[in-house]
Parts: structure tokens; C-alpha cells; sequence
């Protein structure tokens, strides 16, 4: 899968999704760091790439419409430490079927991973 990850996200996680076979690109390493969510937003889109942030900004799915993109995991977590932030990421990355999110908007939280697909036309 290809992914690239929000300046809001430990940088442990490039090789740790590196090693389960994951393409890892980061806004920091293209120079987005700091710019319009919008710019970052058209980086992701333009290389193809599945979104992983904590930005609450990409929540409205009336904006970033499933099935209108590659990809936007959003992670909701209680304790944003580093580490919580890399064990939880790493592991819904470990155990749930992530290939199948292509164009899914995907809620991650402490307890639960919540999967919203484009819509049947």
C-alpha cells in the first residue's frame, strides 16, 4: 500500500510500515510540513497515496468524500504520545485488512477502526 504520513505522526512509523511491505512517504520528507492542509491534502492525491493523519480537518466527509480519494485513515486517540500513536497505528496496520480501504475514509480510536466506503451508485 501506498502511504504517506501527516507531519502530526511519529516518524518511527516509516520503517515499521516499511518492513510489513508498505510504500512510506511522509509530509515531512516532501517539504509539506507546515502548509495548507490543502496542499498537503493534493500531495497525497497526486501520488497516489493512502493518507494517515490526526487532523481533525480531514474528518468532514462532505469534503473528502469516500470513493473521491485514495485513502484517509484519521486517528482519534485518547493519549497522542509518540508511542501510543506508533503501537496502535502499527497494529491496525498489523491485523486489520487495510488493502481493502482503497477510497475508505478509516476512524481509528482506541477501541474500535471504523470503515466508511464510497457508496453504491
Amino acid at each position: 500500500m501506498r502511504l504517506k504520513l501527516d507531519q502530526n505522526l511519529p516518524v518511527s512509523l516509516v520503517p515499521a510500515l516499511a518492513d510489513l511491505g508498505h510504500d512510506v512517504d511522509t509530509v515531512r520528507d516532501e517539504g509539506l510540513a507546515g502548509r495548507a492542509d490543502s496542499v498537503v491534502w493534493t500531495g497525497a492525491q497526486t501520488d497516489a497515496r493512502f493518507f494517515v493523519t490526526q487532523d481533525l480537518d480531514f474528518a468532514d466527509t462532505r469534503r473528502y468524500v469516500p470513493g473521491t480519494h485514495h485513502g484517509l485513515l484519521l486517528v482519534r486517540l485518547r493519549d497522542g504520545g509518540a508511542q501510543t500513536l506508533h503501537d496502535r497505528v502499527l497494529g491496525v496496520f498489523t491485523t486489520e485488512a487495510v488493502q481493502s480501504w482503497d477510497g475508505c475514509t478509516v476512524v481509528v480510536t482506541d477501541r474500535k477502526v471504523r470503515v466508511q466506503g464510497p457508496k453504491a451508485r
